[in-house]
């Protein structure tokens, strides 16, 4: 058995956790929209086609903000499409499908009102340019009088959209992306796009391009010329990651966040090396728009294109989750939550079938992947305080990262004086924790809720949806302001405790 030390005090407070930490992303793409949320004739589907049992289950993980239309697919993305009667069908180029158009604007915004979470939208700044991105926006967020606010009402919205964050365009530094640019070609387009956003409506937010990973070559220069050009007009800068186990190391794997947490500060770095060169008070923060697992599904999309391209809703990139993904997340989660100061804003790629934490049958049943109960622990109970954490934590060897702790802490003060502690054990042993929690006075656990499984490959299926479940942990023992927590090996635990 392996043993650890904790230290938390309520005074040594990294930040506020702003809730859209915990959002998630919904791209025209493979079965997200149709036979994801939207399904006409399914048992479940409401008066407008949506999934209420997809709903039900987008409801409990509590999601602050999802991201829409892309991804990729907005590059190529007339939003005009999308509102409107007479809707055109269209070649999507990203991902070699049909898009129907039959789920647009409109109907997103009323599944976002169901699904209780709010839109972040992305404009085409790919194939199109600040134009057409401040049309949109008077669409959306004018309240009549003029062509594009008009047309919404014509369209049966007579109150505006109201959409508050906005991103200008997706990963235009990577050579796959239709319309790529070059950093200041992008930067320049990003500026006058967000001057004419802001002129029709001062109080939105806007997220311009950073990097779509950290391995890019051109990374920090992309993000230093771009700021360069645009710093004084947006709010947030986006980051993107995907990691694999395709190598089958599982203790790099899990690993993961040693680069990512490496990624997060060189994109600080570069915001408030720009800010310092311009002399500007105003602070850019992190906005990790997309991130998750993707490596399972791969040679089956290459199947799926040679059997049907062009072809609408294609079953693609249909990752199946095990186990070790979900703890991998886990340990994304509490990454993003000891930046809190900077990383206001993250989403999970995607929410439904496509990479997702929720996957659905066509006519049939609806179910949580392994990846969905880590994210639904942070969203429920990573809102407050985040506290800093001094963790000495026993050490393994791996391959890509060296020398890493076994344990991966947050630690949350929420708004009743509790504090939440979130625990990832990637080692095989189990670890003992000991906590020192003095500043708080005598502490108690309410509750360990624990993810485990025997098998790191384990997933869930319709057959068995709760294979990978959450479950009461072994809990511990609390003395006065100090607690003691066993975690098993390869696991996800959240401690609650209160005063």
């Amino acid at each position: 058995m392996k043993q650890a030390k904790l230290i938390l005090d309520r005074d040594y407070r990294i930040g506020e956790i702003d809730p859209r930490l915990y959002g998630s992303f919904l791209e025209h793409l493979g079965r997200a929209i149709y036979g994801g949320i939207w399904e006409p004739g399914h048992p479940t589907a409401d008066e407008e086609g949506f999934r209420t049992d997809v709903i039900e289950m987008v409801k409990r993980l509590q999601l602050p903000v999802v991201r829409y239309p892309g991804g990729n697919f907005v590059s190529g993305f007339n939003w005009e499409d999308s509102v409107g009667p007479d809707r055109p069908k269209r070649l999507d180029l990203a991902w070699k499908t049909t898009e129907p158009n039959e789920v647009g604007l409109h109907e997103f915004c009323s599944w976002c009102q169901k699904a209780g979470t709010s839109p972040m939208y992305a404009v085409n700044l790919g194939t199109r340019g600040p134009e057409n991105a401040r049309d949109i926006v008077e669409y959306c967020n004018h309240p009549g009088g003029t062509l594009y606010s008009d047309r919404r009402i014509a369209n049966g919205k007579k109150e505006p959209l109201d959409i508050r964050l906005w991103c200008l365009g997706n990963e235009m530094d990577g050579p796959w992306q239709m319309g790529h640019k070059e950093a200041h070609e992008y930067g320049r387009t990003a500026a006058e796009a967000a001057k004419l956003m802001k002129g029709v409506d001062p109080g939105i937010e806007l997220v311009v391009c950073g990097s779509s990973g950290y391995g890019m070559s051109t990374f920090g220069a992309w993000e230093w010329e771009v700021l360069n050009e645009c710093y004084d007009r947006v709010d947030y800068i986006s980051l993107h990651s995907y990691w694999s186990n395709a190598a089958g190391d599982s203790p790099s794997f899990l690993a993961n966040t040693v680069g990512m947490e490496d990624f997060i500060r060189s994109v600080i770095a570069v915001c408030d090396a720009v800010r310092g060169r311009k002399h500007a008070k105003k602070k850019i923060n992190l906005s990790f728009d997309e991130w998750n697992v993707w490596y399972h599904s791969r040679e089956q999309d290459r199947e799926v294109w040679k059997r049907d391209k062009w072809g609408r809703a294609l079953p693609l990139l249909e990752d199946v989750y095990n186990f070790e993904d979900a703890l991998l997340c886990g340990g994304v989660l509490t990454a993003f939550m000891r930046h809190a100061d900077r990383v206001k804003i993250a989403c999970m790629a995607q929410l439904v079938n496509v990479i997702a934490p929720i996957m659905t049958r066509p006519s049939g049943a609806c179910w949580a992947q392994t990846t969905y109960w880590p994210l639904l622990h942070a969203s429920r109970f990573g809102r407050g305080q985040s506290l800093l954490p001094l963790l000495d934590s026993p050490k393994y060897e791996c391959g890509q990262w060296g020398s890493v702790d076994i344990l991966e802490t947050a630690a949350v003060l929420d708004e009743k004086g509790g504090v939440n502690l979130f625990c990832l054990n990637r080692g095989d042993e189990d670890c003992l924790l000991e906590a020192d929690l003095r500043s708080f006075g005598a502490m108690h656990i309410l509750e360990h809720i624990l993810l485990h499984h025997d098998d790191p490959k384990a997933v869930n299926t319709a057959e068995n949806p709760m294979n990978v479940a959450p479950q009461a942990g072994p809990g511990g023992k609390a003395d006065g302001g100090r607690i003691s927590v066993m975690l098993p090996g390869m696991s996800w635990s959240v401690i609650r405790l209160a005063g």
